[in-house]
């Protein structure tokens, strides 16, 4: 069963409506199927990903880069 679909109302600059009416042309589809489809890019955009979060903390702490380049945080891995 689809998702029920409620009615919005909102206004447009006439050179962003034209856009909009000329783009659905060309693509076949709906005004409407355009603009839920620029909205979900729009919503996805602001969703930060896992990998997104752990860049913002890459190098944000000091210490060595990789603990296995000292042998004394290596003592006794693996035996």
């Amino acid at each position: 069963m689809a998702n029920p679909m409620r009615t919005v109302s909102f206004k447009l600059p006439e050179e962003l409506d034209d856009a909009l009416s000329e783009m659905a042309r060309r693509r076949n589809s709906s005004r409407s199927a355009l603009v839920r489809e620029a909205l979900e890019g729009l919503e996805a955009k602001e969703r930060r990903s896992v990998t997104a979060v752990v860049d913002e903390l890459i190098g944000a702490l000091e210490g060595p880069r990789d603990l296995a380049t000292n042998p004394r945080h290596m003592r006794g891995y693996g035996t």
